[in-house]
């Protein structure tokens, strides 16, 4: 396990938003899972653990223009996306932290309009960079697709990845387990919540 120090450790969480993962959600069986499971409480304590550490809180929160414009259209999942009843529009209840998630004073948000993961074409490197952040622990969904998009895209931009297993969600469940297994394991630390939130705790 890297040293987590809180100087250079940031915890981002990934699209733990209400359109995603909320109860009024775009995609009602991964939705489920991140709440059935404890998912989004576990990333929820981290993300206020890591504040009382002293470790920089990010959010990545995909939306889009009403328009669409600038948006993917390559992949069948873009394209299911534009049809389905709830969109991520920019500005709408849909792109805020689904509960119990907050936005905190000092955490930062970072928005993206196209693509599959957080890392690529957005600030989120650049805003790392600038606060010393050689590792980062990521949370949220999905272990299908987002997720180890980011871990792959933070590996190869030279950041340590620490990713909390029972802070990630995919579907079905085993999907996760299984990305776990055979492709997150092979490049980041895998470990979980509770450890971390040990290793985060207030000093006695």
């Amino acid at each position: 396990m890297p040293d987590l120090d809180p100087a250079t450790t940031a915890l981002l969480t990934v699209e733990c938003q209400n359109g995603v993962v909320g109860e009024e959600s775009a995609l009602p069986e991964l939705a489920k899972e991140a709440r059935d499971s404890g998912m989004l409480e576990r990333v929820a304590a981290l993300a206020e653990a890591a504040r009382g550490a002293g470790i920089q809180v990010l959010h990545a929160v995909a939306e889009r223009r009403p328009d669409g414009r600038g948006a993917n259209t390559n992949a069948r999942l873009f394209r299911a996306a534009g049809k389905l009843p709830v969109r991520q529009i920019s500005g709408t209840e849909a792109v805020r932290l689904a509960a119990p998630l907050a936005v905190a004073e000092q955490d930062l948000v970072v928005r993206r309009l196209h693509g599959l993961s957080p890392m690529a074409g957005t600030d989120l490197d650049a805003l790392l960079r600038n606060l010393g952040v050689r590792t980062l622990v990521v949370t949220g969904v999905s272990s299908n697709i987002a997720i180890p998009n980011t871990v792959f895209d933070a590996v190869n931009l030279g950041y340590q990845v620490v990713v909390p297993a029972d802070a990630i969600a995919g579907v079905p469940a085993s999907c996760t387990a299984e990305v776990i297994r055979n492709s997150l394991a092979l490049v980041a630390t895998i470990t979980t919540a509770e450890a971390l939130l040990m290793r985060w705790a207030p000093a006695t």
